[in-house]
């Protein structure tokens, strides 16, 4: 969260100083987002569903188990950094809603901001789900 925050200020800062010489923010940018964040919550499931072992499931190389958590901390970190650079955007374009160019891109902004928020979610439950069944922290206890 604090990420995010840190990142929404920084470009709100840089955008309110070269706003009109930024071009057009894309909306492509939200179908993409979306698509990354569902292939990301069902491979979450997916591995959560074979790690626990269910019925119908293949047992997980513990490889591909270690690889699926670092995609997922790693696309959680780079959502939380596009959805502050995206809540940059909504912060500047909010107060020229009454400008034509400006609103649009305060809703194509808005809609990636939360798609970034939902990648980001998605990503922290692959993670989740990497986690060994039993173990709460996802720490294995040390010997001793």
């Amino acid at each position: 969260m604090g990420l995010v925050v840190a990142v929404a200020l920084l470009t709100w800062l840089i955008v309110s100083q070269v706003y009109s010489e930024l071009p057009l923010v894309p909306w492509t940018a939200i179908p993409t987002v979306l698509l990354l964040a569902v292939g990301e919550g069902y491979t979450g499931w997916m591995t959560r569903a074979r790690i626990a072992r269910r019925p119908g499931t293949k047992p997980v190389e513990p490889l591909a188990v270690a690889r699926l958590a670092a995609l997922g901390k790693a696309s959680a970190y780079g959502g939380a950094v596009f959805a502050g650079v995206f809540g940059g955007f909504v912060l500047h374009t909010a107060t020229l809603l009454d400008r034509e160019t400006p609103r649009s891109e305060f809703f194509v902004a808005g809609g990636s901001l939360l798609a970034c928020v939902l990648l980001v979610c998605a990503a922290l439950f692959l993670e989740h789900a990497c986690r060994i069944p039993g173990d709460p922290d996802g720490d294995r206890p040390g010997p001793g």
